[in-house]
């Protein structure tokens, strides 16, 4: 039983570290911004939902492959598919929000909590 539990955590956390991983090589050998690295990895996750290829990745990886931001891309692209089978043309701009809502509105949800528990305070330089 621990063992099962221990190769699953030990999955999810290779597969997100081989993503973070990806991502700082990217950052410290390259001119790339960062937000131009998240579009990246974002648009990466879409296209390889589009190939079919991210399930897979998903399916070993789990919460490692799921929580990144390509996860997220990954979600756009199954929601807007999902859409179009229903909506028909309309599917493709308002599935991939429909796909992403529960995230969407768990972030909405944690970011009022927490502005309501913490005080902001601007940077000092």
């Amino acid at each position: 039983m621990f063992f099962e539990y221990a190769a699953e955590y030990l999955k999810v956390f290779l597969t997100g570290g081989i993503i973070c991983l990806l991502g700082q090589i990217l950052i410290n050998h390259t001119k790339v911004t960062t937000a131009r690295i998240l579009v990246l990895f974002m648009l990466l996750g879409g296209a390889l939902e589009i190939l079919g290829l991210y399930r897979y990745i998903a399916e070993f990886g789990g919460a490692g492959a799921t929580v990144p931001i390509s996860g997220f891309g990954s979600v756009l692209v199954k929601g807007a598919f999902e859409a179009v089978d229903e909506f028909g043309l309309l599917g493709v701009m308002t599935g991939g929000m429909t796909g992403a809502a529960a995230g969407f509105g768990t972030a909405i949800f944690f970011a009022f909590i927490f502005a309501l528990i913490f005080k902001a305070k601007t940077k000092e330089k």
